[in-house]
C-alpha cells in the first residue's frame, strides 16, 4: 500500500503543440497539504485541471495514482466521486439559488415521490455551516445575501458534502479579509487533523508558509522542486519561482511630483440597494502630475465606490466635482472618461476589465479601437502592431494574440488589462487593486511600470489591501474609513500602524 493519497508522474499537456506543462510531478499524503507555487503562467492550473480530469484522460500524458490505484478520469464527475474537489478562484455559484441549493447543486436529495426535499436539504447544510463555524448563515436565504469571504467558505461546505479526501484551493484568500482569511487557514488546519489532504495555491507566501507541509515549485511548465516546508523560507520560494533572486520587491525609482492636475472635491456615493446609507461621505483630495497616491483602508471601507464614481461607472446616486488642470469635468461614463484622460484598472477584471471569449489581442485594443478605424474599417495591420508592442511591453505570456484572453492566466490577464488602460495615453491612471491574484515576479514588473509612469509624469491613484505594497510604492497614502477620508500622510517613515490606526477610524492615534 503506498503511502500517497496521490501520485502524479511524469505529467505532460500540450496546446497546438506548445507544451504548457511537461514532466510534472507531484505527491500528497493524507492529511498533508502541498502549497503548489508559481509565477502566473507557469502551469499551475492547467496541473490541476489534468488532476480533476477538466481536461481527461487521453489527453494528456503521464499517469496519475489515487490510492495506489491508476485513475483514468474522464469527467469532472467521475474525479468528485473519488474524493477529488477543486474550488476555483472564481466561485462556481449560482447567485440566485439559496446556499442550501448550491450546496446540494447537481446531488439534490429527493423525497420517497422523488420531488427535492428542501427541508431535508437545508437541514444537512445547516449542519454543515455548524462544522464550519458558521452558524449565523440562514442556508434558505440566496448566496447573493453574503459576501466574498462566507461565499468562499460555502463553496468548501460544497466540498464537505461530497465527502472530499483531497481539497484543491486555488487563491483561495484572494478576496477575503484578515479575519476571513484566518478562519480558513483554521479550518484547512482542522480538516488535515481529520485526514483530508490539501494542495493549497496561492501568490500569497506567508499563507503558504503557515500552512503547508511540503511546497512543490513549477516554473514555466516544468518542476524545479519539492521540498518540506521546514527547510524553505519565503525569499527561497520567490528565487525558485522567478529563477533569480529578488532581494526588493518594491523597485522604487526617484520622480519628480509636479503641479496638481486632478482635483476631487466633496466627492459622496450611496449605496444602491440603501439610497440612506453613504458609501463615500465627502471625501476630498487632490493628485499631483508623477505623483503615486496610495489609498488604503479595510474592505468596505468605500474605496472601490469612490474609484467608480472618479471613472463616471457608479450606478446609484452620488454628487461632488472633478477638476483636471483646474478646470470643471464632467464624467458621465468610462468612455467619457477616457476621452478625458482618465484611465482605470478596475478592481475585478473578470467582471469589468476583459470580455473572456474574445481575443488577447481585441481585449487589448478595445479602448482606442477609433484609432485604427478608418472609412468603417479597421487597419488591421496597424491594430497588429501595436497588440504586438503592447504584449512586448507588458510581457504578457500567450501563443497567440488571437487566443481567447480567458485561456491565458489571472496574472497574465491582469497585464493584458493594464496594457488597454496605457493605450490611451492616460493623464490620470486609477488603479484598483492592481496586482490581487498576481505573482512576486508579474508584480515586480507592475511595479516598475507604474514607477515609469509617475517618471512620464502621469499622475497615478493606486488602491491596494496590500499595506507593504502601499508603502513601498506609494509617495502619499490617503486612508478611508467607512466612507470618510480619516489620513492624508506623506510617505515618508510612514509605518503600518499609523495607516491601520486611521483606517479603523482612529484618526487621532493616526496622528499621534
Amino acid at each position: 500500500m503506498s503511502e500517497y493519497l496521490l501520485e502524479m508522474r511524469g505529467i505532460t499537456k500540450e496546446f497546438n503543440q506548445v507544451k504548457a506543462i511537461e514532466n510534472i510531478d507531484l505527491k500528497v499524503r493524507p492529511g498533508e497539504c502541498v502549497g503548489l507555487c508559481g509565477e502566473n503562467g507557469a502551469g499551475k492550473s492547467t496541473l490541476m485541471k489534468v488532476l480533476s480530469a477538466v481536461y481527461p484522460y487521453g489527453t494528456w500524458e503521464g499517469s496519475i495514482l489515487w490510492e495506489g490505484k491508476e485513475l483514468k478520469a474522464h469527467s469532472i464527475v467521475e474525479t468528485e466521486a473519488a474524493g477529488i474537489v477543486i474550488i476555483h478562484q472564481e466561485l462556481m455559484m449560482v447567485p440566485h439559488l439559496s446556499v442550501a441549493e448550491n450546496i446540494f447543486l447537481g446531488d439534490e436529495l429527493t423525497n420517497g415521490f422523488g420531488f427535492i426535499d428542501y427541508d431535508l436539504m437545508n437541514a444537512k447544510a445547516t449542519q454543515l455551516m455548524n462544522r464550519l463555524k458558521m452558524p449565523d448563515i440562514n442556508v434558505a436565504l440566496p448566496v447573493l445575501s453574503y459576501g466574498g469571504g462566507k461565499q468562499q467558505l460555502i463553496e468548501i461546505a460544497k466540498a464537505l458534502n461530497k465527502n472530499a479526501k483531497l481539497l484543491i484551493l486555488d487563491e483561495p484568500t484572494s478576496a477575503l479579509t484578515g479575519t476571513e482569511t484566518e478562519t480558513l487557514l483554521d479550518l484547512i488546519k482542522e480538516f488535515k487533523s481529520h485526514g483530508m489532504a490539501c494542495v493549497y495555491i496561492s501568490h500569497k507566501l506567508d499563507e503558504v508558509a503557515a500552512i503547508a507541509d511540503t511546497v512543490t515549485i513549477i516554473r514555466d511548465g516544468h518542476h524545479i522542486g519539492t521540498q518540506p516546508m521546514a527547510e524553505l523560507d519565503t525569499n527561497r520560494i520567490i528565487t525558485m519561482m522567478v529563477g533569480r533572486e529578488m532581494k526588493n520587491l518594491f523597485p522604487r525609482e526617484e520622480h519628480e511630483v509636479g503641479e496638481v492636475v486632478f482635483e476631487a472635491k466633496n466627492i459622496s456615493v450611496w449605496d444602491t440597494t440603501n439610497p440612506d446609507r453613504k458609501l463615500v461621505d465627502d471625501v476630498s483630495f487632490q493628485l499631483r502630475a508623477g505623483e503615486i497616491l496610495g489609498v488604503a483602508g479595510l474592505v468596505g471601507a468605500g474605496r472601490t465606490e469612490l474609484a467608480c464614481k472618479l471613472f463616471g461607472y457608479w450606478p446609484g446616486d452620488h454628487e461632488g466635482k472633478i477638476f483636471l488642470d483646474g478646470k470643471e469635468i464632467h464624467v458621465k461614463n468610462p468612455a467619457d472618461a477616457v476621452r478625458q484622460g482618465i484611465c482605470m484598472v478596475p478592481e475585478d477584471r473578470k467582471r469589468h476589465g476583459i470580455i473572456p471569449l474574445m481575443p488577447v489581442g481585441y481585449n487589448i485594443t478595445m479602448s482606442v479601437l477609433g484609432r485604427y478605424a478608418h472609412n468603417q474599417l479597421i487597419d488591421a495591420e496597424s491594430e497588429l502592431a501595436a497588440i504586438q508592442h503592447e504584449i512586448l511591453r507588458m510581457k504578457i505570456k500567450t501563443a497567440s494574440p488571437l487566443l481567447p484572453i480567458a485561456s491565458l492566466s489571472g496574472g497574465n490577464q491582469q497585464k493584458a488589462v493594464v496594457g488597454k488602460m496605457l493605450l490611451p495615453d492616460p493623464r490620470v491612471l486609477i488603479m484598483d487593486e492592481p496586482t490581487r491574484g498576481v505573482d512576486v515576479g508579474a508584480k515586480y514588473e507592475i511595479y516598475k511600470l507604474i514607477f515609469e509612469l509617475a517618471k512620464q509624469g502621469v499622475a497615478i491613484l493606486m488602491i491596494s489591501s496590500e499595506l507593504p505594497e502601499v508603502l513601498g510604492v506609494a509617495d502619499r497614502v490617503l486612508v478611508i474609513s467607512e466612507g470618510k477620508l480619516t489620513g492624508d500622510f506623506p510617505n515618508v517613515g510612514l509605518s503600518q500602524e499609523t495607516v491601520l490606526a486611521a483606517a479603523i477610524g482612529k484618526p487621532e492615534t493616526a496622528a499621534a
